[in-house]
């Protein structure tokens, strides 16, 4: 597996590029990218937010693995963080649970994503929303100011989940939560499909064991751990097949490994 540099830097690289697209070009063209064969596995995960309040067509990318902010328990006047913000898509939901008198600070590592997300905010004359550009392990954001924290299927982007996760601890308020859905693993996967630095970019290849991802929270501080929804993922033959050969795609299917959607809370003591 490349360092945590690359890894970075192939993160900035690819959704960049999807940045730049609609939710409709990156399920069907190939991530903007001559190199890169399909985008599907960055869509494949993702859920329907079209009839949440507060949801902006223009800010969804297609690229979450859950709904976070129906679960984030978000009250008006609460300051939330949003991890991973990209186009905006749970910033702009968080926002209209908040109201006038709250806040939400979304924070994302891609230059095109900020922007994007920006020109959305714009466009929706939205006043109680800002968007800063950082890395969710040294976010650029005051210890104890989020009530509440959300993020979409990005921690497994952040080859340090402990400094990640001991990072949103720092910027919650005492008494403060988080909703995050995420990707988990339950058995292990292929050595040639966790080497696919593309499927790292994916959510996939980046997963931690379902025991490890929930351990990396406790030991950050968090008590009442609790997974608030569950799924399993299914990646499809044809997608694996760029990875591995077919009878390692065979194997796959019969060692037991579940790639599941996880939404997880946990509040800071």
């Amino acid at each position: 597996m490349s360092t945590d540099k690359e890894l970075k830097d192939l993160v900035k690289e690819k959704y960049g590029e999807i940045a730049n697209q609609s939710k409709e070009q990156n399920e069907k063209s190939c991530c903007g990218s001559s190199s890169c064969c399909s985008s599907e596995y960055y869509t494949i995960m993702s859920e329907d937010y079209s009839k949440l309040s507060g949801y902006v067509a223009d800010a969804d990318l297609g690229l979450g693995c859950g709904l976070p902010t129906e679960f984030a328990q978000i009250k008006p006047g609460d300051t939330v963080v949003d991890l991973g913000s990209g186009a905006g898509n749970d910033a702009f939901v968080a926002r209209s649970l908040v109201g006038e008198m709250g806040k939400v600070i979304g924070i994302d590592m891609t230059d095109a994503m900020n922007e994007k997300a920006r020109t959305n905010a714009a466009a929706g004359k939205f006043t109680n929303v800002e968007f800063r550009l950082g890395d969710i392990d040294n976010m650029p954001i005051d210890g104890n100011t989020a009530d509440v924290i959300v993020s979409n299927c990005v921690m497994n982007l952040v080859p340090n989940k402990q400094k990640a996760f001991a990072e949103t601890f720092r910027i919650l308020k005492s008494g403060g939560h988080f909703s995050i859905s995420d990707i988990v693993l339950k058995g292990a996967l292929p050595l040639s499909l966790k080497n696919a630095a593309e499927m790292y970019a994916g959510c996939v290849a980046g997963a931690q064991q379902m025991d490890e991802y929930l351990k990396t929270i406790v030991d950050a501080g968090f008590i009442n751990v609790t997974i608030q929804k569950e799924r399993q993922i299914i990646i499809p033959n044809e997608l694996l097949l760029q990875y591995m050969s077919s009878e390692e795609v065979q194997a796959f299917a019969k060692n037991g490994t579940g790639i599941f959607s996880i939404t997880v809370y946990a509040d800071k003591p």
